[in-house]
């Protein structure tokens, strides 16, 4: 059973995991150099345990202890106590789900181990956007697609408002990164992957002409909000595929994209 621990102190070092959680930068340098990472609210924390990550610590607002009292009870980490009004000046925001957990990271699997274990897999480009990152996350569990590989330079979807949009979806998708770029495609390839770039571009053929759910094995990659996959991997790709679109629409959301093309792969995949 966790120790229940009222601070008081916003300079408390034991409350350090959660300072300045709104610093992108230096939380971004900081929590994978320490092996950290942040979720935040009941179903999130509650989701990275069942998810066999460990807890360091939570951080709870009064009202909260009551609700997470089996997951306290259950815990051998500490659990500290605070005000609302301290628990945003540590953060630097307000807290409103009164429930912050500070969760151990687990060792990445190799892009090589996802390819050889799996079928369905999305490959994101220098997505830096953590909003579409968790909304990416959250649609390839919804639907089907097995795993997810990250360029060197995507961000981090263990980050904070990454975990919070995918509402725990990144605990439950395995993803890897990619060496290099665009140079590790060529992992994928050879492991039997048809390489489908994901594009308004009209000379691209649209996803039901392509029929990807009739492939064996399918990675489709998705490029950054604004400018869209590179040339080195639009080049890369075995095939560019499109959502077709009306009223005069060119392009969605890479986040809602991503969601209509993973229909698009993974409904009637072939038997395992």
């Amino acid at each position: 059973m966790a120790d229940l621990i009222t601070v008081e102190d916003p300079d408390d070092p034991r409350l350090r995991d959660y300072t300045g959680l709104t610093d992108v930068e230096l939380r971004r340098k900081r929590e994978p150099a320490e092996g950290l990472f942040i979720a935040e609210g009941e179903k999130v924390i509650r989701r990275a345990k069942e998810t066999g990550y460990e807890m360091r610590s939570m951080l709870l607002s009064s009202k909260w202890v009551d609700v997470m009292r089996d997951v306290i009870d259950e815990l051998p980490a500490p659990v500290y106590a605070v005000s609302p009004e301290l628990a945003e000046r540590v953060t630097g925001y307000h807290v409103h789900r009164g429930a912050l957990a500070s969760m151990q990271r687990k060792p990445l699997p190799t892009a090589t181990e996802l390819l050889h274990s799996n079928r369905r897999v999305v490959i994101m480009e220098a997505v830096n956007d953590h909003t579409n990152v968790g909304a990416i996350f959250r649609s390839a569990a919804a639907l089907g697609m097995d795993a997810v590989l990250l360029s060197p330079d995507c961000a981090d979807p263990l980050y904070r408002r990454s975990v919070k949009v995918s509402m725990g979806a990144v605990f439950s998708v395995p993803y890897a990164r990619l060496d290099t770029w665009p140079k590790g495609l060529d992992l994928v390839r050879e492991a039997g992957f048809t390489l489908l770039a994901l594009t308004p571009d009209e000379k691209a053929s649209s996803l039901d002409r392509a029929a990807p759910h009739t492939m064996d094995r399918v990675a489709l990659m998705l490029g950054a909000e604004s400018g869209g996959l590179s040339t080195q991997a639009l080049v890369a790709a075995d095939e560019w595929v499109r959502i077709p679109m009306s009223h005069g629409v060119d392009s969605l959301n890479v986040g809602a994209a991503a969601a209509v093309a993973f229909y698009a792969v993974a409904t009637g995949r072939p038997p395992v």
